[in-house]
């Protein structure tokens, strides 16, 4: 294992970050996984995967078991990890900022591109490495004028010449599942498998350029346009795993999440063993576009009649918004058949507010896809 430190552009006098990497595996393989854990950094089950996934890895290291260089970042985000007020963890948006720390990662495709054509050959390999090396070029190009900035280059940096990008996050109160594009679902669908995803959402821009889909956004956009002319595969496949809610924290989850995570390295031949059978999918995968965002119409205490992990049906009753001074009462219902796969942690409502997330069948949306 290697540990190493990188220094993070501190916002003020005395206070000083960084963040820390953990590569495990042969320097000289030729493919290469990179895992993260907390970006919102107020999202914990993320961190003690990839706690717990450093402890397996060195025993694989030992066992020489590793055919691929994984590198394992447990603390994404150590600027939002400090950010407390009143024992409230709030480490998904920058307080200086006011910006999500999953959103607005660079887009580099246009310096990558520029005389890009000249180089490319017929050597699919090749065009891989010449691609991923122009990338890692052009983000050591980019200045960082804000600690935020830095944070986001620092991470974008560490995992541009990775295969598989696995950005680990949770949400509210939820049940197990996922984020990642419809040219990386065969890729990613053993992981969902083996994770057990109740929901699996599938878009290629999501609109938000977060971590996952700022590495895999260049390749979709070099394909387009020079793809008909030279070969150019998939350089990155990113996802983001969603490991249940907020109070998932347990050594007996963060173990059965890192077996999925080992497990589907073992099916792709990244670690040597067999992997075990894969089981059933337990809900297919579906267009973001169809995902459905249920909002609160007015502020009131927020009572649930369906929980996560249910398959909800059209016209079911979600939740009841009630206005104890009113006596008004609203109900919520699911638009569309699908599953409820998250929900609120709160019980009293503001008006506009997320209530639940429902994975449909039925494409509504266009545009900006993801939550504020």
């Amino acid at each position: 294992m290697r540990h190493d430190a990188h220094p993070l552009l501190s916002a003020l006098p005395g206070t000083h970050r960084q963040i820390d990497s953990f590569t495990f595996g042969p320097s000289d393989a030729s493919r290469r996984v990179y895992i993260q854990g907390a970006l919102h950094a107020d999202e914990l089950p993320g961190m003690m995967v990839a706690w717990t996934l450093k402890q397996q890895l060195l025993a694989l290291e030992a066992e020489g078991r590793l055919r691929c260089q994984i590198t394992v970042v447990p603390v994404a985000n150590p600027a939002g990890l400090d950010q407390q007020l009143m024992d409230v963890p709030l480490g998904r948006y920058d307080l200086e900022t006011l910006t999500n720390f999953n959103r607005h990662y660079q887009d580099v495709t246009e310096q990558v591109a520029d005389g890009l054509e000249e180089a490319l050959s017929d050597n699919a390999s090749d065009n891989v490495a010449l691609i991923r090396t122009r990338i890692r070029q052009a983000l050591d190009s980019l200045p960082a004028d804000s600690a935020l900035a830095h944070l986001h280059l620092t991470l974008q940096k560490l995992a541009c010449n990775a295969d598989f990008i696995l950005d680990l996050h949770c949400d509210f109160h939820a049940v197990e599942h996922l984020y990642t594009t419809p040219a990386a679902w065969p890729s990613f669908e053993p992981l969902a498998c083996y994770f057990g995803a109740r929901a699996s959402m599938l878009a290629t821009d999501s609109g938000g350029q977060s971590f996952d889909e700022c590495f895999t956004l260049i390749w979709e956009q070099l394909r387009a346009r020079f793809g008909d002319r030279y070969p150019i595969p998939y350089g990155s496949e990113s996802v983001t795993l969603e490991l249940r809610g907020q109070d998932d924290v347990s050594r007996t989850q963060a173990e059965q999440d890192a077996a999925a995570i080992l497990h589907w390295m073992m099916h792709l031949g990244l670690i040597e063993g067999d992997a075990p059978a894969l089981p059933a999918l337990p809900f297919p995968a579906t267009d973001l576009a169809a995902m459905t965002f249920l909002k609160a119409p007015r502020g009131g205490l927020l009572v649930f009649h369906a929980d996560a992990g249910e398959l909800v049906e059209k016209d079911q009753l979600i939740a009841e918004i009630i206005d104890p001074i009113t006596d008004e009462v609203h109900a919520l219902k699911a638009p569309q058949r699908g599953m409820m796969y998250a929900r609120s942690l709160r019980h009293m409502a503001t008006t506009g507010m997320i209530v639940a997330d429902i994975a449909g069948f039925e494409v509504h949306r266009s545009g900006y896809l993801l939550a504020p």
